[in-house]
């Protein structure tokens, strides 16, 4: 029996059963799924993870369920294997579909929880968004919840909340990424080679992201310590108001909603 199977194993399924292994939360060999992409399942089995020809297999297989698909064909993929969902334990990442949803869509029997990574799960620093409410037992909830541990964060959130963390840890990187490479570009156009421009900028955004969780120290008073009077520093951040970083940054997150 495998501790996890996954219905769906596209990017980032992938980039959790990477993290998982990586981190040692659970072997290759405890991973199965299924995904209809002959390239999903190159990379699983590449990963050393078992691969089967439909979901109820994998549901047959596995003490945890996975459900990694699309929101548009998570209803048509779970209306045929309802009743072999029954008395298992199911954890879904798609998103707009919650407790609540998903207890009009399985049957009572079935327990569920719903969670919400990021891709930077695949190396161990994810950020993991779990909906407060859910029928997991205690012992099932606190072994994911530890898997999700080894490979990142873990933060717990009112259901109404899900959407908003989900914005922001979830559409985040894509964000972040933007931001690194800008930064980048900014002293590639001033003469650093491009791949040192891209360590600089990374390890500047991590070494900055792991201060701040860190100390607890304001974000705003973190950026004073760096900006002296007259300095080139804040001549920067000038520059950067001037291009209402901030309001671009909070209207991002109200888009991705």
């Amino acid at each position: 029996m495998y501790k996890f199977g996954f219905i769906g194993m596209g990017n980032m399924a992938s980039a959790i059963q990477e993290g998982f292994i990586k981190k040692g939360a659970v072997q290759s060999e405890d991973i199965c799924g299924c995904d209809l992409s002959e390239a999903a399942q190159k990379r699983a089995i590449d990963r050393g993870v078992a691969v089967f020809d439909d979901a109820k297999e994998v549901i047959n297989q596995s003490e945890m369920i996975f459900i990694a698909v699309k929101p548009q064909v998570v209803e048509k993929v779970i209306a045929p294997i309802k009743d072999d969902l029954k008395n298992k334990a199911v954890v879904s990442m798609v998103l707009g579909y919650d407790f609540a949803k998903y207890e009009t869509m399985l049957d009572s029997s079935t327990r569920h929880l719903t969670f919400m990574p990021n891709t930077p799960i695949q190396v161990g620093e994810g950020m993991v968004l779990i909906e407060e409410k859910h029928s997991l037992t205690n012992e099932e909830f606190n072994f994911i919840k530890s898997c999700f541990e080894k490979a990142g964060s873990v933060e717990i959130l009112p259901s109404h909340l899900m959407n908003v963390g989900g914005a922001l840890s979830g559409c985040g990187p894509a964000f972040i990424y933007m931001v690194i490479e800008a930064l980048a570009d900014g002293a590639v156009a001033k003469g650093l080679p491009r791949q040192a421009a891209y360590t600089l900028a990374s390890q500047t955004v991590l070494g900055s992201g792991k201060m701040q969780l860190e100390t607890g120290i304001h974000p705003g008073e973190l950026k004073d310590r760096v900006t002296s009077p007259g300095g080139s520093t804040i001549r920067g951040v000038r520059a950067l108001e001037d291009g209402a970083i901030r309001s671009a940054f909070m209207a991002a997150i109200e888009k991705s909603m």
